[in-house]
């Protein structure tokens, strides 16, 4: 894929409108990889002006400091920082909640200010501005699909809106688990627990989130993080029903039912 950095940019002497922070699930889990291409293809179809950090893009720091190493995200945080306020970016969008809540709400007291705003929040603008159009009779069209609120999305910055409008426009028929929005239910990836074993306890909390997706008959499981989409893959491999439910990211939906 043909995707510039902001070196590259301010070498040519130009500057994108938005950073597209792709963040360490999306450069290097293969599977959030996917997610990644996806949202890029739809920003280059929008003909929406961005760039990437590349190589000078580091971890936010929020691993870090959810498990308690306030010193490691400190120093990753003003690295960060220091390249961003270098480039002179304003604008940030990123495709993970994680990233999202700590440079939206954790780097301004570090002196990062930016306007960050989540992939599903710009595919929802892109939508409604018809730079996306959704092609008649899309992939989707009538397929029963349930919504897992992301913990750093939902409850941490009130956007539960947004990724259900997005599916809306999928025409697709959106069916909500028992414990959703507010009231949603955990992944068990958050606070750095993508990262170490469970304590022990009576069941793993994606089996649990699992068997309330599946509870739904919906045949699609729409996450919008990379930690999510792989906790709910987990839980579907496990129920042995991998080959009939799929668990897809927003924006992989919505580069699928595109004109």
């Amino acid at each position: 894929m043909q995707v510039r950095t902001i070196a590259d940019m301010t070498a040519a002497g130009e500057a994108p409108d938005i950073l597209f922070w792709v963040g360490c699930a999306g450069s290097f889990d293969q599977r959030a990889q996917k997610i990644t291409r996806a949202f890029a293809s739809i920003l280059g179809k929008a003909g929406i002006s961005y760039a990437i950090l590349g190589k000078e893009e580091m971890c936010t720091g929020d691993p870090a400091r959810r498990a308690g190493n306030e010193f490691i995200f400190q120093m990753m945080a003003y690295q960060n920082i220091q390249v961003l306020n270098g480039y002179g970016i304003k604008k940030i969008v990123t495709a993970c909640p994680h990233c999202f809540n700590t440079l939206k709400n954790e780097y301004p007291a570090l002196g990062g200010n930016y306007e960050v705003i989540h992939h599903t929040v710009l595919l929802k603008e892109l939508i409604n501005e018809g730079k996306i159009v959704i092609r008649e009779g899309g992939s989707f069209q009538g397929k029963r699909i349930t919504y897992h609120d992301s913990c750093y999305l939902g409850r941490a910055n009130g956007i539960y809106e947004a990724p259900r409008k997005v599916l809306e426009a999928l025409d697709a028929e959106l069916v909500e688990m028992k414990r959703c929005r507010s009231n949603g239910l955990c992944c068990g990836a958050g606070g750095a627990q993508m990262f170490k074993e469970e304590e022990k306890g009576t069941e793993r909390i994606n089996i649990e989130r699992t068997r309330e997706a599946l509870a739904t008959g919906a045949t699609v499981i729409a996450a919008a993080c990379p930690f999510c989409n792989t906790m709910m893959t987990d839980g579907v491999k496990n129920s042995d029903q991998e080959d009939s439910i799929q668990v897809m990211d927003i924006a992989e939906l919505v580069e699928a039912s595109m004109e």
